[in-house]
């Protein structure tokens, strides 16, 4: 969310971002929000002259009583009554004010960085560079399901019966590489100074409305009937809201979390042939990380973070490259964004396996996380990634460690999570 003043006072500014987001539906919202901010700050000058009138009359009225003056006590006690009856009338409109600017803010998107490619959608992302070459084997990958099946390591059919489409159970070696991911991903980043973290996995309607846009909202969460509760799509949601309505001393950033959790998502869109199977599925376990530190060095953890993406993925010899986001692919919160995309010799082609994302103070501003530094307090910037999603990782991981016999090597990183073993036969 924007700061209302810089909105105010840079209106083209907002405008032109807006369509670079290519967003022109919301250019009016731009007018809309000033004029309402102009009628509220009017509204609470009217008030807050109508308070220091009544504070004043009242001490009139005690002097005239005092000095037994109770005909003009009484003409002002009716001033002070009519004052009053205004008053009521402008802190219900202030009210309502209020409550019409934060709807319309919390759609206006974020500034995002002049480093940001302008492009209409995902199609219109750059790519950045390529780690590790990307390599077609001399025999037939199957499809990551049948590749699974082999070892008797998925069963699509009983998850279905029991929870319907997009869900999934795993078994056997193949559920047992699952785990192996997640707790040497966890150690990754342990190992790279970063705390670890299992946090709720279910979070208020204050926190989601704090940590993405509307239309995030309305696509991915699942809400509690009869709570005011939300299954978490993602950790980060949970880990940034820890941080809500808090003043944190400057001394004690940044705050650099990695977080286990499992993600609950709709997933409404494409389901087509290549995104069945485990690729995109309604329940997935994760680890994340996240970053909350001082403005200035956001752009310093944004590259940071998207590296221990890279980094990990290469040292399980899965070749991946970095996209950067367009701007008409950013959510509205985002201010810059980079995809790590992994190698599928089975597709010939890359696929998303993380998204890394720098939010600077959107979220803090919605969910009010300041910190005290030594000239007065402002707000946070905030960072996530992705480390691993097993579940779609497991794609990119099964085909660029299958052999030609069927068998599925084990990076030696990973052998220590697997009791020793080498592969999967």
């Amino acid at each position: 969310m924007l700061d209302l003043r810089f909105v105010r006072e840079n209106p083209e500014i907002v405008k032109q971002n807006i369509r670079n987001k290519f967003q022109d539906a919301k250019l009016p919202l731009v007018d809309e929000v000033i004029e309402l901010d102009a009628r509220s700050r009017s509204a609470k000058a009217e008030a807050d002259n109508l308070r220091a009138d009544r504070n004043k009359i009242s001490k009139q009225i005690g002097a005239l009583m005092g000095q037994g003056r109770k005909e003009e006590a009484e003409s002002l006690k009716q001033k002070v009554n009519q004052d009053s009856a205004r008053l009521a009338e402008l802190e219900e409109q202030e009210k309502d004010l209020q409550e019409k600017i934060k709807k319309i803010m919390m759609t206006i998107p974020n500034i995002i960085d002049p480093s940001v490619p302008i492009g209409k959608d995902d199609s219109e992302n750059v790519e950045v560079q390529k780690y590790g070459e990307p390599v077609v084997p001399d025999f037939e990958i199957p499809y990551h399901t049948d590749i699974m099946e082999r070892f008797n390591g998925i069963d699509l059919d009983s998850a279905r019966r029991v929870a319907g489409n997009g869900f999934y159970y795993l078994m056997g070696d193949i559920a047992r590489l699952h785990s192996a991911v997640i707790s040497y991903a966890r150690d990754f980043m342990i190992n790279r100074g970063f705390t670890y973290c299992v946090p709720p996995f279910m979070i208020r309607s204050d926190v989601v409305t704090g940590v993405m846009s509307f239309a995030e909202m309305d696509a991915m969460m699942y809400k509690i009937e009869g709570e005011d509760l939300y299954l978490i799509g993602t950790s980060e949601h949970s880990m940034i809201g820890k941080f809500i309505d808090t003043i944190i001393p400057e001394e004690k950033l940044p705050q650099t979390l990695t977080s286990y959790s499992p993600c609950f998502r709709k997933e409404k869109g494409a389901h087509g042939l290549e995104e069945r199977g485990v690729y995109r599925i309604h329940q997935f376990e994760k680890q994340e990380m996240i970053v909350v530190c001082r403005p200035e060095e956001s752009p310093m953890w944004f590259d940071k973070l998207w590296q221990n993406t890279v980094d990990l993925f290469r040292s399980m010899d899965i070749p991946v490259r970095t996209l950067e986001c367009c701007s008409g692919d950013l959510a509205d919160l985002k201010v810059k964004s980079v995809d790590v995309e992994a190698w599928s010799p089975r597709q010939k082609k890359y696929f998303e396996v993380g998204s890394c994302s720098n939010l600077g103070d959107a979220q803090a501003r919605r969910l009010k996380i300041r910190v005290n530094g030594a000239d007065g307090k402002y707000f946070a910037h905030t960072l996530n990634n992705t480390v691993v999603a097993p579940p779609r990782m497991l794609i990119a991981f099964l085909e660029n460690n299958l052999q030609a016999d069927g068998s599925v090597r084990i990076p030696e990183v990973l052998r220590p999570y697997m009791g020793g073993m080498t592969e999967i036969r």
